[in-house]
C-alpha cells in the first residue's frame, strides 16, 4: 500500500513538473511570430484605431509581427468567440469595447463565459459617449430629437455600434425616462457607424466621444449631449444628459484580454509592452485629443473593473 501511495505521489509530482515546464517553456519562448490581435468590430472604429496605432510600436519592441484580424458581428461576440477558442499560448489577444460585459445579459446562449474564458491584460482607457446629429439635419438639440420621436412613435432611428451595446442600452434608458420610443439601428462597429452618420444616412447616432470627435471637429456632426457626469473638456458647449434633466450616465471603455490560462508571465509582458506603446507621445496625444481617457491598468485592476 505504501509503495502504491509513493508511486502515485511521484507520478503526481512528475506530472505537475511537466505541466509547469510546459508553461515555463511557453513564457520563455514568447513572443511568437506572429501575434494575432483580434478586433471584434469592423475597421475604422476606436478599438480598431487603438490596435493599429500600437501595432508598429509593438512590432519593433517585441521583434515580431502583429496581425490585426477584424471579426465583426453580434456586438463583438463573434470575434470574442474566436479568441476564446484560441490556444492560451500568448499568440492571440483580444481588444474589446464596453459591449463585452453587456453581451451576456443581452445575447442568449453565448458559447463562452466572458469572465471565465478570458484573462484580463489591461484596461486601456475610457470615454463618455456623445449623441450627435448630422450637420444638415433638423435636430439642433436633444429636445428636438425627443420631440420628433414623440411624433413619429418609434419611427425615429438612431445608430449604435450594435444591438445590446452600451450605446443601445443608454438610448433605451433615455427613452424609458422620457416615455418615448426610438428604434436602434445597429452597425458592425464605430467605423461604419461614423461613416453613415457623416454621410447623413443615419440622422442621429451615439458612440464614444473618441469615435465621433474627429467628425465633430470637422463640422460634419453636431453634438447634442454627452453621457458624462460633467461637461467634457473637448466639448465644453455640449450639455450633459443630467443638465437636460435626464438622470442617465454612461462610460465607454476599451481593454485587452487573452484566452483563459494564458501564462501570467506572458500577460505581464504584454501588459508592459502595451503600456510602453500607449505612452509613446504621438499615440498618447492623438488618442487623448480624440477623447480617450488613459487608464493603462494592471491585469488585476482590469479584472476587478470587469467584475464590477
Amino acid at each position: 500500500m505504501r509503495r502504491a501511495v509513493h508511486a502515485l505521489a511521484v507520478l503526481t509530482i512528475g506530472t505537475c513538473g511537466l505541466l509547469w515546464a510546459g508553461v515555463c517553456s511557453q513564457a520563455q519562448g514568447w513572443p511568437p511570430n506572429p501575434i494575432r490581435f483580434i478586433v471584434p468590430f469592423a475597421p475604422g472604429g476606436t478599438t480598431d484605431q487603438i490596435a493599429r496605432r500600437v501595432q508598429p510600436l509593438l512590432q519593433a519592441d517585441l521583434n515580431t509581427t502583429i496581425v490585426i484580424e477584424n471579426r465583426a458581428g453580434a456586438a463583438g461576440a463573434i470575434g470574442t468567440q474566436a479568441a476564446v477558442a484560441a490556444p492560451p499560448d500568448g499568440a492571440t489577444f483580444l481588444l474589446v469595447f464596453d459591449s463585452h460585459v453587456v453581451n451576456p445579459s443581452i445575447l442568449p446562449n453565448l458559447p463562452f463565459n466572458t469572465r471565465k474564458d478570458l484573462a484580463p491584460v489591461m484596461l486601456i482607457g475610457t470615454s463618455p459617449m456623445v449623441i450627435t446629429a448630422h450637420r444638415a439635419s433638423e435636430y439642433k438639440s436633444l429636445a428636438d430629437v425627443i420631440a420628433a420621436a414623440r411624433k413619429k412613435e418609434g419611427a425615429l432611428g438612431y445608430g449604435t455600434i450594435g444591438a445590446g451595446s452600451l450605446a443601445h442600452l443608454t438610448m433605451s434608458q433615455i427613452g424609458n425616462e422620457l416615455k418615448v420610443v426610438m428604434t436602434n439601428i445597429p452597425y458592425k462597429g464605430g467605423g461604419p457607424l461614423a461613416s453613415d452618420a457623416v454621410a447623413g444616412h443615419v440622422q442621429v447616432a451615439i458612440a464614444s466621444i473618441a469615435n465621433m470627435s474627429p467628425h465633430i471637429a470637422a463640422g460634419a456632426l453636431r453634438p447634442l449631449a454627452v453621457t458624462s457626469a460633467e461637461r467634457f473638456p473637448q466639448l465644453p458647449d455640449t450639455p450633459t444628459l443630467k443638465e437636460l434633466g435626464i438622470p442617465v450616465e454612461a462610460q465607454a471603455w476599451w481593454g485587452m484580454l487573452a484566452p483563459a490560462n494564458t501564462p501570467p508571465e506572458i500577460i505581464t509582458r504584454m501588459n508592459a509592452a502595451l503600456r510602453k506603446a500607449m505612452q509613446e507621445p504621438t499615440v498618447r496625444q492623438s488618442l487623448s485629443e480624440q477623447g480617450v481617457i488613459y487608464r493603462l491598468s494592471s491585469p488585476e485592476e482590469f479584472g476587478k473593473f470587469v467584475d464590477e
